[in-house]
């Protein structure tokens, strides 16, 4: 199926491979090419079962982050990495709360790196030896996580803000958690998850359709036969865990974050995405670095440029945070709050809104000179049901009436979490 942007002037096509494995590709003349293959597989994946099954499946924290680093072995002892840098290629993956990716750039031999990327992410290799060797890896990561202020912030938020959704643990899990991950579980893992109908192959360069879905006939000539996949539900309270979480670091200055959930989890994909489109400009309008309370803060003094803002929402959550490195901790969250209090009685400026929805509509349009962008923002919607020209319409229909009913929805302080890192020094 062929999707057309008359708006942008782009196209691209979706494939359902008869092996199950979804194939996007975004044909576009540029000077390199992506490709992405993407397991519906992230962190808060901690309890499944297959439609064939009746007992639930737990691992522990970090397994799908532990499944990324392994499945760069071979079965003939050799890493893909270097096979990727033989051809040219330059290859990565990262792990998310929903999803694993694995991927690469290159100017040259595309379809051989295609084939390298398809057949290491279906070709799992563990052995006792090969896990307990990555152990030690993961825990230098994680304890890297933890002598960091930032990473550590937005750790002891998660576990604040979140009662009982996996999403409140680290994606690389702890140390505790991560030892008790073993090759069966891996196998296990990747036996439901990494099937072909729980895949998305997602390209973008100077390629055709015909010569994506050649080389996946190549090597899905043979393929096991699709089993439904059914995660372990979970009730989450509308309100925070904790209204605070206060740590002291070696810092600088205090680093705060400050977040309020979102409950409303609409079922409809297009409903969730246009929820995180009024949700996105609300943030812009109200918390960017042009906004009348970042501009005011900083000319004061009490805000650096270490800043950021933004709005996640997925069908099993959602928050918003606004993070700042400040002067006072219990300054900043009152100044936050007096700030959206003034905006619910005062309205959100049309000026400001407009503003922000030109601000999001140019970084949405600038992301198509990019083939890296483009790969990866096709995987990323797919992941949510949606597809990738979906999104610039919805923020095109958002009404300031539609922000300021969020604004009223979203920030309520029962609903919200402080995480405080305090300098070591401070009183």
């Amino acid at each position: 199926m062929k999707f057309e942007s008359f708006r942008l002037h782009e196209s691209y096509f979706s494939i359902v491979h008869k092996s199950g494995l979804q194939i996007l590709i975004f044909p576009k003349k540029m000077t390199t090419a992506y490709a992405a293959v993407v397991a519906r597989f992230g962190s808060v994946d901690r309890s499944f079962r297959t439609e064939d099954e009746t007992e639930f499946t737990a691992v522990p924290a970090g397994t799908a982050h532990y499944l990324e680093h392994k499945l760069f072995d071979n079965p003939d002892g050799t890493d893909s990495f270097a096979a990727f840098s033989e051809l040219g290629a330059d290859a990565n993956a990262f792990t998310t709360d929903t999803l694993t990716a694995y991927h690469f750039s290159t100017q040259s031999n595309f379809t051989a790196a295609l084939e390298t990327l398809l057949r290491m992410v279906l070709t799992p290799y563990f052995t006792k030896a090969t896990v307990k060797k990555e152990r030690g890896i993961i825990a230098e990561e994680i304890r890297a996580g933890k002598d960091s202020p930032f990473r550590r912030g937005a750790s002891n938020l998660g576990k604040a803000l979140y009662h009982v959704c996996p999403s409140r643990d680290d994606v690389a899990g702890t140390e505790r958690s991560i030892a008790k991950i073993t090759p069966e579980i891996l196998y296990r893992c990747h036996a439901v998850f990494y099937q072909p109908s729980n895949l998305i192959l997602s390209v973008c360069g100077d390629v055709t359709p015909d010569e994506v879905v050649a080389v996946v006939d190549k090597v899905l000539s043979t393929f096991p036969a699709p089993k439904k996949i059914i995660r372990a539900p979970f009730v989450e309270p509308p309100t925070a865990k904790k209204r605070r979480v206060t740590e002291r670091m070696a810092a600088a200055k205090p680093i705060c974050y400050l977040a309020t959930k979102d409950p409303v989890l609409p079922d409809d994909p297009t409903d969730r995405l246009r929820r995180d489109a009024v949700a996105t400009l609300l943030s812009e309008a109200l918390f960017s670095t042009s906004s009348s309370f970042f501009t005011k803060q900083f000319e004061e003094g009490f805000l650096t440029t270490v800043y950021s803002h933004s709005y996640s929402g997925t069908d099993r959550f959602a928050f918003h945070v606004v993070c700042g490195e400040c002067a006072d901790a219990k300054e900043f969250s009152r100044r936050v709050w007096n700030y959206v209090e003034k905006i619910k009685r005062e309205g959100i400026d049309p000026a400001a809104f407009e503003r922000a929805r030109r601000c999001l509509i140019s970084d949405e349009i600038r992301s198509f000179d990019s083939t890296e962008e483009i790969g990866e923002n096709l995987f990323l919607y797919a992941t949510e049901g949606v597809g990738l020209f979906d999104y610039l319409p919805l923020l095109e229909s958002v009404t300031i009436e539609d922000c300021r009913q969020l604004l009223n929805e979203l920030f309520l302080p029962e609903r919200s979490c402080l995480s405080v890192i305090l300098p070591e020094a401070a009183e």
